[in-house]
């Protein structure tokens, strides 16, 4: 039942210990190969263009696109840290968005109001999730699949395929607009969330049980932890973070919309695999995940302004999520082998 399956390969200070200074070298540099080349695109694009790409309206604009796609990407790895895979966040978003506007225009809902009833709802759908993964024993890819086709329904009923506009609060607006010393606020949500995450993930038992379960569910289970549990607030938290993503982008779009939020689904994944390549190679890990959004951001960014046509970035982010899920089906096989690998006994000593 495990759609993604969790296994670090990520040195220890331990075996570092033993290593030359040129072994050290040859053993991080796949852990930190991808923040490497992040940093060399970054380098490479701003000499190459240097009155466009290297500027705070280019960064301004690089972090207005892609905060709302890193949310989802740091939403859709919570249940992939247990072994799940969640595809609702790109049609969730779809919905979201559109009530988020909708319950204020059509139906004079306070925006506050909006929001807590769109995060609600949000939960709700992460609970369902769970419940058929975790209840009806249906494949996680199978069952959010499915979930989110119909949101993706509802939208297109409750909208009528048609935008939803109409006069909506400045006070919600500004949950995306502001700036915050000439930066996107949506930027400081994201990083906010990242830190929470992260010491989630490194310093709380939460972390450690859910990377348990995404290596072996049943190993889990044998030293008492409740999976079934972990797995639903694993949705529940992709859910929360999908309704999130889709308040967000109904204050930056100022109108709902059901043809627009599924072109989000394919790069929050990227992001989520990629990110499982570096920093922690082999599971899922938040600040690999931020580097994956953030090289595709830089990466087509750089070829945008090269000249690249509308059709780069979806083609790029097919050919990135190929490449990533790639490297980490290697470096699980490559860890599997590592474990079954047989010592080499030593030789009594006479």
């Amino acid at each position: 039942m495990n759609s993604i399956q969790s296994t670090a390969l990520e040195p220890t200070r331990s075996e570092l210990k033993e290593l030359s200074t040129r072994q050290k070298i040859s053993r991080l540099l796949p852990v930190y190969g991808l923040v490497l080349l992040t940093l060399f695109l970054i380098i490479l694009f701003s000499i190459l263009l240097p009155d466009t790409f290297p500027t705070l309206l280019n960064l301004r604009s690089i972090i207005s696109d892609k905060a709302i796609i890193l949310l989802l990407s740091l939403g859709v790895m919570i249940p992939m840290s247990a072994g799940r895979i969640d595809l609702t966040v790109g049609y969730g978003i779809v919905l979201w968005h559109i009530l988020a506007i909708s319950l204020q225009t059509m139906f004079g809902v306070p925006w506050f109001l909006a929001v807590l009833i769109v995060l609600a709802l949000g939960a709700f759908m992460g609970v369902l999730n769970g419940l058929l993964v975790e209840v009806a024993k249906i494949d996680s890819f199978i069952a959010t699949l499915g979930t989110g086709t119909i949101l993706y329904a509802l939208a297109m009923w409750h909208s009528g395929g048609r935008q939803i506009v109409g006069v909506v609060s400045n006070s919600f607006y500004a949950l995306n607009s502001t700036m915050i010393f000439g930066l996107p606020i949506t930027g400081y949500y994201v990083v906010a969330i990242a830190l929470v995450m992260w010491i989630v993930y490194e310093s709380l038992p939460v972390g450690r049980y859910l990377y348990a379960i995404g290596a072996s569910p049943k190993a889990a289970a044998l030293n008492g932890i409740p999976v079934r549990k972990f797995v639903m607030g694993s949705f529940i938290a992709s859910g929360l973070f999908t309704a999130l993503a889709g308040v967000l982008l109904a204050a930056k779009l100022r109108i709902g919309q059901a043809s627009v939020g599924l072109e989000y689904l394919l790069p929050a994944l990227v992001g989520a695999f990629l990110g499982s390549t570096t920093i922690k190679p082999g599971r899922v890990n938040v600040w690999g995940t931020m580097i994956g959004i953030i090289i595709l951001a830089v990466g087509i960014s750089g070829i945008q302004q090269f000249g690249g046509s509308f059709w780069v970035e979806p083609l790029f982010n097919g050919v990135t999520l190929l490449i990533a899920i790639g490297i980490a089906g290697y470096a699980q096989r490559r860890r599997g082998a590592a474990q079954k690998a047989p010592s080499i006994p030593t030789a009594p000593s006479t």
